[in-house]
């Protein structure tokens, strides 16, 4: 009843007519794997089935025509009805199967070879109908709650295996990343990112207040003491070297005498100055000091003409190449730091996440407010990506079904629905015949 094609004509017309310009045809709706192979086998084994029994019931109609003009009883006329709607179920079920994938008997008959006709129509529908049904807001949501993220990543979470496997993972993509990642090009962005931040933001009036903190709670004492009592220090081991210092400078045509005199006078009063500054808290040096500091504080902060010597300054220093291989040379020094850290085990970044990780998943297994915030982020990031881009999901359908070569899709997808359409045939047969004897004996019994 049908002519089948060799599969090298479906092959042959890869790019056929009904296929959409510029699409790449889906190499796997192109070629025939040996599972496909398998079941067009079982389709021509069903279709002889099916065609052996339409021609079994014409050979039953036939004898019992033959048999009712032989003068055969009653009993043949009940035969020979059941056997003729099974023809007639036969016939019109293998029309209706037929005309799925092709013209029955290669006649143009309208709506027939529906799947290649309207390969491209069924695309559409099945897009529209993907992103209607499943690509919903209601319906990713109700299945996501239904699922309960939160409290299943949470049990998962919670066991220390699991999450040591999750350190590991996150522990080589981290590496990965880092490892991907140009050192020159991330120095350029840290670089021109802390000078674009430090030129945009005036630093005088936040140092300001820093200063009047650091002076109004005493901080700056402490480092007074160090520099005073250091300075004390230096000045008792090097007194020899402050005296010659000092007698070098005098002019040539003073004697010498005078000279050392000089210097033994300057070191004394020096060595006094800086041991009665260490020894004096109340000292009138460290109140000169106090208020000069004071004053410099509020000035960071109203004066202009130092806030803008203070800008100068920055400006000056950050221009400086030395300022910039240092901000440069600080991502060398931060990458070096994790990637060992990412790689050592028992490192203090990896032990914090896994610690992280084992609280995180406890919380979520245990608190229903945590696992409904958790539920919450997953479905409202997952309503987001199907409403936004449901457009571009139902367009791989329709696109990729477009993409497929009409006559070689139509065998592709016979071969493996082809063998239950079978039995539509087959199905068809009995019920006709069933049917027609049914007719025929009610038709008997009333006119009987």
């Amino acid at each position: 009843m049908e002519r089948t094609k060799p599969a090298e004509a479906g092959e042959r017309g890869a790019a056929g007519q009904h296929a959409r310009p510029g699409a790449v045809t889906n190499r796997a709706m192109t070629t025939f794997s040996p599972a496909d192979e398998e079941k067009r086998r079982g389709v021509r084994r069903m279709k002889l089935t099916a065609t052996g029994l339409l021609l079994f019931v014409s050979l039953v109609y036939i004898l019992a025509k033959w048999a009712s003009h032989q003068g055969a009883g009653a009993w043949v006329g009940y035969v020979a009805a059941a056997a003729e709607a099974g023809m007639v179920g036969a016939l019109a079920d293998w029309f209706a199967v037929t005309a799925l994938f092709r013209h029955p008997l290669g006649l143009p008959i309208p709506h027939t070879a529906i799947i290649p006709t309207k390969k491209d129509q069924l695309g559409v529908s099945l897009g529209e109908f993907v992103g209607e049904n499943f690509l919903s807001e209601d319906v990713v949501r109700g299945r996501l709650r239904a699922v309960g993220i939160g409290s299943r990543l949470g049990a998962w979470l919670s066991v220390p295996e699991h999450a040591d496997r999750v350190t590991a993972e996150l522990s080589a993509a981290l590496r990965g990343a880092l490892t991907v990642l140009r050192d020159s090009d991330v120095q350029a962005v840290v670089g021109e990112a802390i000078t674009r931040r430090a030129d945009a933001q005036e630093i005088a009036p936040g140092m300001g207040k820093m200063l009047e903190k650091v002076v109004a709670d005493g901080g700056h004492r402490r480092a007074v003491d160090l520099i005073v009592s250091r300075a004390h220090d230096w000045l008792v081991l090097h007194g020899d070297s402050v005296m010659d210092a000092v007698q070098g400078g005098a002019p040539g045509w003073t004697p010498r005498f005078v000279d050392r005199k000089v210097g033994e006078r300057v070191y004394k009063e020096l060595l006094r100055f800086t041991t009665e500054m260490r020894d004096m808290p109340t000292h009138p040096a460290r109140g000169a000091l106090d208020r000069f500091l004071t004053d410099f504080a509020s000035d960071l902060q109203s004066d202009t003409d130092t806030r803008a010597r203070i800008e100068r300054l920055k400006g000056e220093i950050l221009g400086r190449d030395e300022v910039q291989d240092l901000i440069a040379s600080a991502w060398t020094a931060v990458r070096s730091m994790i990637v060992s850290a990412a790689e050592d085990e028992r490192s203090e970044l990896r032990l914090r996440v896994r610690a992280s990780l084992l609280s995180l998943g406890a919380r979520m297994a245990a608190d229903p407010k945590v696992q409904g915030k958790v539920d919450g982020w997953l479905e409202s990031a997952a309503v987001y990506v199907v409403t936004t881009y449901r457009k571009e999901i139902t367009s791989l359908i329709t696109d990729t079904v477009a993409s497929w070569d009409a006559e070689h899709t139509t065998k592709k997808i016979e071969a493996n629905i082809g063998r239950d359409l079978q039995f539509i045939r087959i199905n068809g047969t009995v019920v006709g015949s069933l049917a027609g004897l049914l007719i025929h004996t009610v038709t008997q019994a009333l006119g009987a």
